[in-house]
This record gives structure tokens, sequence and C-alpha cells, in this order.
């Protein structure tokens, strides 16, 4: 009886599995096409586990900011570029070429010494002055109360090694004791009075002060002085009168050129007009040098072509280009730039070819060819890195190097016109007066800025160059 209910049991069992089995087929059979889904290809993900979970550009960026001298130099440099936009949009400015004259006269206000205000004196109340109107806001003066003619005796009342009493025709003032005036003194010009006469033409002046501004006059405001005598243009200062080299607020900061153009003007102006061409020939170089250079290093059929054709660039002087160029066509903007920007790729790309030669065939590079990635991101994600220092370092040297040829260009008398100011043609017209102490400033001022670009340019280029050298991110 046991094993009759045994053997039923493994029927059944037997019937069951079988039962499970077919269903299961069936069911497999069914979800066949679910189950099994092909996934796509996605070239961001196939080097996924070649790279490090980190950002170049940002790694770059940290790098760069520990270097404290660049930062501080790349902040004034783009202040500087900021202010030569800024200073035109500044009140109480001179256009840079505007030419400046002295109202009263006519004559123009040339190699004006630098100064941060127009106020040269402030009188107190009471000083008698002698001038006219000249508008319904200024008055010109001046402390010159009359002039004495050559070979002219008059009496010498009081002695001062600067400054001598007199009096003459009734009248009392002073009149200056130096090598311009060379009064005729006798032995001893301490015992006064006793008569004296001049070789020259005396000013004698109300005050033993100069309020003339050297044989010019000087300008305060109606509302600070008190007509005395309109007809003989006697005028009494009140407190605080101030006057002034010129009816204007303006002060010219920078002095003036020999023509009378505002220094300070034309400084930012021509260094608006030398950045200007500086980062555009460097735009142009490192376009067409990382075009010509990738190309260059990268297709080898190339490589003998544009070899030949660099070395016959190559082995005519740069200076010759730039001097034909700009002896040929019209001194422009556009000239030069033109005349920079047809060699000066030819480093950069000599630069470029040579890195890339170094390492195009590098097992990272043949190991994402064989994933598939394409050439485009092979150049962006693996060789771009590689590539970013030298570019940003040409870059940097290219555009006080772009200055510099134009302050070269403009000292041979090849370069940009005196109506287009650039630090070339400033240094060009100040160099000219080196030797004389007095107009030095008009060298020494746009010398400065361009010491400033250079240095500034030099270090930000080799500080960002290593902070994008791979080999220096962790």
């Amino acid at each position: 009886m046991a094993g009759l209910f045994e053997s039923k049991k493994r029927r059944l069992e037997d019937a069951m599995s079988e039962e499970l089995k077919k269903q299961l087929d069936t069911e497999l059979s069914a979800n066949e096409d679910e189950l099994f889904v092909l996934a796509d290809y996605d070239a961001s993900t196939a080097e996924k586990t070649g790279y490090s979970n980190y950002s170049y550009w940002g790694s770059t960026v940290r790098v760069f900011l520990k270097n404290r001298m660049a930062v501080l130099m790349l902040t004034v440099l783009a202040l500087l570029l900021l202010f030569t936009f800024i200073q035109p949009m500044l009140p109480n400015q001179y256009g840079p070429n505007a030419i400046t004259t002295n109202p009263a006269t006519g004559i123009q206000l040339s190699n004006q010494a630098p100064r941060m205000t127009t106020v040269y004196h402030t009188l107190p109340a009471g000083v008698e002055l002698f001038g006219e109107a000249i508008d319904g806001e200024w008055y010109s003066v001046s402390n010159v109360m009359m002039e004495i003619k050559a070979r002219k005796n008059f009496l010498l009342t009081e002695y001062g090694e600067d400054w001598c009493r007199i009096e003459y025709d009734g009248k009392t003032g002073y009149v200056k004791n130096n090598f311009q005036t060379k009064l005729k003194l006798p032995e001893d010009p301490t015992a006064v009075p006793y008569e004296c006469k001049s070789n020259f033409q005396l000013s004698v002046y109300t005050t033993p002060t100069d309020y003339s501004n050297d044989g010019e006059v000087f300008y305060t405001t109606l509302d600070s002085i008190e007509v005395i005598d309109g007809q003989n243009g006697l005028v009494v200062t009140k407190e605080g009168a101030q006057l002034r080299n010129i009816p204007s607020d303006k002060a010219f900061i920078f002095g003036t050129n020999n023509i009378g153009q505002d220094l300070w003007a034309r400084v930012w102006s021509g260094t608006r007009t030398s950045l200007w061409i500086g980062f555009v020939v460097a735009f142009f170089e490192a376009l067409i040098g990382i075009m010509v250079g990738i190309l260059w290093g990268y297709v080898r059929q190339l490589d003998r072509l544009i070899t030949e054709i660099y070395n016959v660039i190559d082995n005519i002087p740069n200076t010759i280009i730039l001097i034909l160029i700009s002896y040929i066509m019209r001194p422009s903007i556009s000239t030069l730039i033109f005349a920079m920007s047809l060699t000066r790729w030819l480093g950069m790309a000599r630069f470029i070819r040579n890195q890339i030669v170094i390492i195009r065939d590098r097992d990272y590079n043949l190991a994402s060819r064989c994933l598939g990635t394409s050439t485009t991101r092979i150049m962006i994600k693996n060789l771009l890195p590689y590539l970013v220092s030298v570019i940003m370092l040409r870059m940097a040297l290219a555009i006080p190097n772009a200055i510099g040829s134009e302050v070269f260009i403009t000292y041979i008398g090849l370069g940009l016109s005196v109506d287009t100011p650039s630090l070339g043609n400033l240094i060009n017209e100040g160099r000219k007066l080196v030797t004389s102490a007095s107009l030095r400033y008009q060298l020494i001022f746009p010398t400065v800025v361009l010491s400033i670009i250079t240095i500034a340019f030099y270090i930000i280029g080799n500080s960002f160059a290593d902070a994008a050298d791979p080999k220096n991110h962790r």
C-alpha cells in the first residue's frame, strides 16, 4: 500500500515539474525583447573611467589665484584698462587733440607743468590787483601796478635779497632783485635810500609777490573780488580769493605738450589705442597660429609643406616686413595691425605644432581613438590642456610686443600721426625733450604706463602658463 502511494507521488511531481517548465519557457519567450535591450553608445561616458572627478579649468584658476603678485598685476591691468574708457566721461576733462589757449592773450598754453589743480595762490582779503573782466564769470588779474622803462631813475627805499621797495612817479611798489632785473646797485646796497636805475624794463608790483604768472596773468572769479576802480582796473580781493593759471577748474594733471594739448587726456587715449592694437594683434596671432599649428602637427601629410613655408617667411626679418608695409600703405591703426599680424603667427604655430607632435601618439590618445572618440573631442579633452599654457603665455607676451613694435615704428617716423594719440607717438615726442629737466615729464608719464602694461602682462602670462600646465595640478 505504501509503495503504491510513493509511485503516485512521483508521477504527480514529474507532471508538475513538466508543467512548470513549459510555463516558464512560454514566459521567457514572450518577454525576451523586454529582458534584453541593447545599450546606446555615449561618447561622454565612454571615457569616464579615464578621468578623475575634477574640473581642469577650475583647478587652473585655483592655482593661478595662489600667486598673489599675478593677482595684483591682473587687478592693476584691469583697472588701468577700465580707466582708459572711464576717463573721457569724467568731469573737467580735455579732449586728447584739443589745443588750449590763454583767453586773455590767445597764446597756446604750451609746456604747462603737471599740477593737480589750477589754483596757484589763495589770497587774504584786501590785496590790490589790476585787471579786467574777460566774460561774465572770470576776471584776469595781476599785481603789476606799472612798468618802468629801461635806464629810468627811481628811488630805492628798502633793499631785500629778493625784493626791493621803490618810489617812482609818486607811487610806491616793489621790484624783483635778480639777474633778470639787473638793478644797478651801489657798493653798499643796504644804505637806503638812494637813486637807482635798471638796464631793462622793470615791472613794479603792489606787494613783494609775483601774481603775474611770470609775465602772464592769473584768473579769478568775479564773486571773489571787489571792483574799486573799473576804469583803471583796480580790484581788491575778498577772503580766500583763488588765483588760477587758466579760467577753469580743469587742471593739467600731466601737464601740456608744446602746442597746449592736455597730456593727461592724450596718455589715456594713447593707452586705449595701443592696447587695442595689442589685443587685436594677439587675437590674430592666436587664431592663425593655433589653426596652422594644429594642421601642421596633426595632419602628417602637410608637415613638409608648412615647414617649407615657415622657413621661407621666418628667414625674412619681421622688422623689414613691418617697415616696408608701413612705408607702402597709409599710416593708420589698420595698417599697423595688418603689418604686425602678417608674420607674428609663426612663433605660435611652431610651438603648437611641436606640442602636438609630442603628445599626439601617447597612450591616452590612442585609447581615445580606439573607443571611437571624435577628433574634436580628443583635441579639446586631451590636447588642449597641454596647449593652453603655451597659448596664454604667447598671447600675454604678444600684447606688449605689439605695443613695443608700434613704439618702434613711430620712432622711425612711419607710425600713427600725432592726431591719433598712442603710446608710440607720445614716447617719440617725449624723447626729444629728455635733455630738458622741466619738460622731461612728457616722456616719463607715457613710459611709466607702457612699463606697467609690459610688466603686468609678463607676470600674468607666466603665472597663468604655469597654472594651466597639467603637471602643476593635483
